[in-house]
């Protein structure tokens, strides 16, 4: 019998991340369906959930999370209550989320308490947020591990999760840049109203432990990117706790400067940062791909801490105005080589090729804590 996986995406951001994945076990023959819901139900961030639905050839289901300032255990609730009733009628083989976000959380606690298998993508990373606790749960849940490098093993494996359950595949999204995007610049420009000439892009997010200054660090970077007289297009951030308090910075900006975007397609997101001058803010876009594109990337506050590394990666806090300044103006349209400590641009057939093998199916679903110190 068909084999039935069950992607779970909650933000623009996991789905980018998550497609290759499907794309790949769908070629290969496994029954693949969504479970769409957190930001992409949202119009203010643009009904991503459109962006799913033009995926040829599986299932999606949408189930509406959150009201706009829902608190995240709210949203916890609520998301488990609603795929605790989808499971279960629905009964998948394999359940994969991705990361960190509450909606991950809340399936992969639904798929340990029903004894459903489950795989947990880029387990065993760090952040320094809040974010890092959901990740770090979301390893404890899981039965599967698809991790981005050998530190993030090491890391999964300190959390007491057998080595032969974790799997380095690299970072799934590199799959999608490490080829052509299928689209050109100019239909980007088109598509998105991109005035002609060079660009930096900028994405900042709410950190939510940090929700009561975000509005100050919003205003502080905005205001040195506004300061270098260059021109920026601006990704709005998620819904997290503090997002209020950088769109209200974000609508003061000069628009003849700042392109402000609710969201992006990947492809056109793909080849925009491929011709991008630089990037800024606090996506992990800016420590992962932007290396990998060779594109120089500024780092801003603590959201994605110690994360990763790079000799086109930069830091600073928001209000640091003179190093934000340094930085537009020495690395502005500079390029680097490629950086691989993520991966190649192989992970959605190092994936297929585990789910393939019969020993993943027949492995336990017996947690059990290994002390690979002993």
């Amino acid at each position: 019998m068909t084999k039935s996986i069950l992607f779970v995406t909650g933000t623009r951001a996991d789905f980018g991340k998550l497609e290759p994945l499907a794309a790949a076990t769908r070629d290969a023959g496994f029954d693949v369906s969504f479970f769409v819901t957190g930001m992409h139900t949202l119009d203010r961030y643009g009904m991503t959930k459109l962006e799913v639905q033009r995926m040829a050839g599986v299932a999606v289901h949408e189930f509406l999370n959150q009201r706009m300032g829902d608190p995240q255990d709210m949203v916890l609730a609520k998301t488990v209550m609603g795929f605790s009733d989808f499971v279960a009628e629905h009964q998948p083989d394999l359940i994969v989320v991705h990361g960190d976000r509450i909606e991950a959380l809340a399936c992969a606690l639904v798929a340990a308490t029903n004894y459903i298998r489950s795989a947990h993508i880029e387990g065993g990373e760090v952040s320094g947020t809040i974010d890092e606790v959901f990740r770090h749960c979301n390893t404890k849940l899981a039965a599967h591990h698809f991790v981005s490098s050998e530190d993030a093993a090491r890391r999964v494996m300190a959390l007491g999760e057998p080595r032969e359950a974790i799997h380095v595949i690299g970072s799934p999204e590199l799959d999608f840049h490490s080829t052509p995007s299928g689209v050109s610049m100019d239909d980007v420009r088109a598509h998105y109203d991109i005035p002609s000439g060079d660009f930096g892009i900028c994405v900042f997010h709410p950190v939510t432990s940090e929700a009561a200054t975000m509005g100050q660090q919003a205003r502080d970077l905005f205001g040195a990117l506004d300061a270098s007289g260059r021109n920026f297009v601006l990704i709005a951030p998620n819904n997290d706790p503090g997002s209020d308090e950088i769109f209200t910075a974000i609508d003061a900006l000069p628009r003849d400067r700042f392109r402000v975007i609710p969201s992006m397609r990947f492809a056109h997101f793909s080849e925009l940062m491929k011709n991008a001058a630089v990037m800024v803010g606090n996506s992990s876009a800016g420590v992962r791909e932007a290396p990998f594109l060779g594109t120089p990337s500024l780092d801003i506050g603590t959201r994605q801490s110690n994360r990763a590394q790079a000799p086109s990666l930069f830091t600073a806090q928001a209000s640091d105005t003179a190093t934000i300044a340094g930085f537009l103006n020495d690395e502005w349209g500079k390029t680097y080589p490629r950086h691989t400590a993520f991966g190649s641009g192989s992970a959605a057939q190092r994936f297929v090729g585990i789910l393939k093998d019969d020993g993943f199916w027949s492995a336990s679903m017996q947690k059990r804590f290994h002390d690979h110190t002993g």
